[in-house]
């Protein structure tokens, strides 16, 4: 998979899990990292973490690629919903498959959130996470 491929993955990925229902548990945390969804950024926060071990590097990029393999199953039916009620049905699904997908893999959602969010903003962590594809 090429890097510009896994970046707008992991955009698309973290767009869809912003929303995810499990977020709403949330512990009080800083406004300024948690938006209007509950969606923890670690990065507003200042506090994210950069230091992954490989096991948690490799549980991303397992979880990446059964993401990947959602999204393209899902695009096509979301652009041809013919209902907006209907593609966000379908962007529900989608988006609790996903959550699915991660979990299956062993991590917690903040986990990978963060890891993807390191792997767009930390070129430490992208070029370890390349090195191990």
């Amino acid at each position: 998979m090429n890097m510009n491929k896994l970046l707008v993955s992991i955009t698309a990925s973290i767009a869809l899990l912003a929303t995810a229902p499990t977020m709403a548990d949330q512990t009080q945390q800083s406004p300024a990292a948690t938006d209007s969804t509950g969606y923890s950024n670690p990065a507003a926060a200042g506090t994210q973490k950069t230091d992954y071990n490989d096991a948690e590097l490799k549980k991303f990029i397992a979880a990446q690629e059964g993401i990947t393999e959602v999204r393209e199953e899902y695009i096509e039916k979301i652009e041809a919903a013919d209902s907006q009620e209907k593609a966000q049905e379908l962007q529900m699904k989608a988006n609790d498959e996903m959550v699915s997908v991660i979990e299956d893999s062993g991590m917690d959602i903040p986990t990978y959130n963060a890891i993807a969010t390191a792997y767009s903003s930390e070129p430490k962590v992208r070029n370890r996470i390349e090195a191990l594809m």
